[in-house]
């Protein structure tokens, strides 16, 4: 795999970690738009992260997520999805599957850049997609999903019924989302058919931190504790008391993006860094 046009587009005072807006093949000849936050000293390790359904990597919480864990010493990946964000490609040809594949496309670029060990994080669908590339790769030793579904996860149900209809007739879909006009054809449902997300956290060999707010408005909070129940074993839980489907207020985000470094510290075996102040993180 090919890393194209890597921007260093700032840098740093000392003490602070560097930002990279990069970018990188799909392997599908997509190009992809990322941004790498790389600590000061050798990563102990990468989390790459994927965004929610329609949204960016930009969205407020994978911001703070990576900005804490490269204060911890990871390198961080957040990336866009094709069709998404500043990334090439068209939203209508969009599948869990090609998704998956792009986040195995952002594994195999921290693997060239030296990465000695390797996490996966998502919001929302990309919580989904986390765990499917997980399952897949086995390289990843650690996964953290933040308001993600693991039942219900048939994008079907969620149709009106004359789009149901317009799906039926013409093969895809339209709707409005984020400001954009949006199309979904008939592949990405049949795509997401086929993949059982109880199952893949039943069946889960690494181990999962799902983090969900208790006022979920999107997906409830029930969806973490089947996540438990699911693979008690392999799974743990961390509820955000008041917190929405974004994780929206700047409270929450710290907080989210303080367990999740922990967590990923923990997993990884090196030693969890002091807080920071808010004058010195990322927003």
């Amino acid at each position: 795999m090919d890393l194209v046009n890597i921007l260093v587009i700032a840098t740093p005072s000392r003490g602070e970690n560097m930002e990279q807006q990069i970018q990188f093949d799909n392997r599908l000849g997509e190009i992809l738009a990322g941004t790498l936050h790389q600590p000061e000293r050798t990563p102990v390790g990468a989390v790459i992260a994927g965004h929610c359904f329609t949204c960016s990597r930009h969205t407020g919480v994978l911001r703070r997520i990576c900005s804490e864990l490269c204060h911890a010493g990871f390198m961080a990946l957040r990336f866009d999805f094709s069709g998404n964000g500043q990334s090439q490609g068209q939203f209508e040809q969009s599948t869990w599957s090609k998704q998956a594949l792009e986040m195995e496309a952002a594994i195999a670029l921290a693997q060239e850049k030296g990465a000695p060990w390797i996490g996966l994080a998502g919001h929302s669908l990309g919580a989904a997609i986390a765990l499917i590339a997980a399952r897949r790769m086995n390289v990843v030793s650690a996964l953290c999903r933040v308001a993600g579904r693991v039942s219900g996860t048939r994008p079907m149900h969620f149709l009106t019924s004359s789009q149901q209809q317009a799906l039926a007739q013409t093969g895809q879909v339209g709707f409005t989302s984020r400001g954009r006009a949006l199309t979904l054809k008939q592949d990405f449902f049949d795509d997401a058919e086929r993949h059982d997300l109880t199952a893949a956290t039943r069946s889960l060999r690494v181990p999962m931190l799902v983090v969900h707010g208790d006022r979920d408005e999107i997906i409830p909070v029930a969806e973490a504790h089947l996540a438990k129940a699911a693979n008690p074993a392999m799974v743990e839980l961390s509820i955000v008391a008041g917190g929405d489907h974004m994780l929206a207020a700047p409270d929450h985000q710290r907080q989210v993006a303080r367990t999740v470094a922990a967590w990923f510290c923990r997993q990884a075996g090196v030693p969890a860094p002091p807080g920071r102040d808010d004058a010195h993180r990322q927003t």
